[in-house]
């Protein structure tokens, strides 16, 4: 039983969803915080940093926004022939003073602004669009071939020309009708952006599109994986979710329980307090410790109080194989993203380290975010990366 709770106090809303009474996935939103991310804006351009290969863009806010030449160039280009951005001048696209079509990709931190990008991709329940971008892609998580080939098909009868778009693990099993509903509503999105783009009227720079809330975007992305009951203990938070599911035309049970702290059910306050902490011990006796820096996160793997019934070898696979479940269940958890490096207990065998790379590969598939596994490098470190989720999908 999967389940969704929602519970605010003062002004931080935060989100679990729950499999079964365990935290699976876990979110924060602060209302006092200004969100840009996903919000397309018609900005100005302030000064263009030839050096750097980039520019500062005026959208209205408190900070200029930062734009590199690899997020100018058509995406396209970029992708056919990686050395385009040393080949390219950037103040031949751009100059002081243009006005230029862009989306936030990433907030503004304490110190630096948002980064931004003229690659607007617009998402729905099914599909990503990506206006004036010649790119077809399908979801990885979508296996089977043979339903990989009917989207496909599916996609090329109802996609208009000048489009790209990103076909989501959500469409699997979805009938044309369905999709081309959905594909329809993102691209009048997208055609309502232009008109707004066209218009010399008001002041410049100016939001084109707002975006989806944190709550609408989480629920969209979800409600897809079987979700049986959202629970929430907050008026406004509740009307929200009520008329995002109705839209969706989603059966799903809505409760509110008004100022009430929700998360006493399953014990959750104390699971998230878990979530946090440094060391997570595993069932046979070991360990493992997550510390995260600014450049990647550094997960170390420990026998701890586990000494075996067997040779060292078979010792060492059992604790690696329990912590790589483990390790896949955190990151999902905590929302890890960047390079990940794992340090396991040393391992002779080549085929013990195959088989904990399956075993990572198997554990991910639960998990809605890309993930990649380099492998094992000569240090036997093993190297992987994955996408921090409040990307999407």
């Amino acid at each position: 039983m999967k389940e969704i709770f929602i519970n605010k106090v003062e002004n931080i809303s935060k989100i679990v969803l729950i499999e079964n009474g365990n935290v699976i996935e876990k979110y924060e939103e602060d209302d006092r915080k200004k969100r840009l991310e996903g919000k397309v804006y018609l900005g100005k351009v302030q000064n263009v940093l030839q050096g750097m290969q980039a520019a500062f863009i005026d959208i209205g806010e408190d900070k200029n926004t930062f734009i590199h030449l690899k997020d100018i160039l058509p995406k396209v280009n970029v992708a056919k022939n990686p050395n385009v951005e040393q080949e390219k001048n950037i103040k031949k696209l751009v100059k002081q003073g243009d006005k230029i079509l862009i989306q936030v990709k990433r907030d503004s931190g304490h110190i630096k602004g948002a980064k931004v990008s003229t690659h607007i991709s617009l998402p729905s329940r099914y599909f990503v669009l990506m206006p004036d971008i010649d790119i077809r892609t399908i979801s990885q998580k979508i296996e089977a071939e043979d339903e990989r080939g009917r989207l496909n098909k599916i996609v090329d009868e109802i996609l208009p020309k000048g489009f790209g778009v990103i076909i989501r693990t959500s469409a699997l099993k979805k009938n044309k009708e369905e999709l081309e509903k959905d594909l329809n509503s993102v691209i009048s999105i997208w055609k309502d952006i232009e008109e707004k783009r066209k218009d010399e009227n008001g002041n410049i720079p100016k939001v084109v599109y707002e975006g989806q809330t944190f709550i609408e975007k989480l629920l969209i992305d979800l409600v897809d994986k079987d979700i049986e009951r959202i629970v929430v203990n907050d008026e406004k938070n509740y009307d929200e979710v009520n008329r995002v599911i109705q839209g969706l035309k989603e059966e799903v049970k809505i409760e509110l329980r008004k100022k009430e702290n929700i998360f006493d059910i399953y014990d959750i306050e104390e699971q998230l307090e878990k979530s946090e902490q440094r060391k997570i011990w595993l069932r046979c006796g070991g360990f493992i410790t997550i510390d995260k820096t600014e450049a990647l996160t550094a997960i170390d793997v420990n026998s701890g109080k586990y000494i075996g019934s067997k040779d060292l070898e078979q010792t060492v696979f059992k604790v690696n194989k329990e912590a790589s479940e483990e390790i896949a269940k955190q990151l999902r958890l905590r929302d890890i993203g960047g390079i990940i490096i794992i340090d396991y207990i040393d391992m002779q065998s080549d085929e013990h380290k195959e088989k904990i790379i399956q075993v990572l590969e198997e554990n991910f598939k639960k998990d809605r975010s890309k993930t990649q596994i380099v492998g094992f490098s000569k240090l036997n470190l093993l190297e992987m990366t994955r996408k921090h989720m409040k990307g999407g999908e």
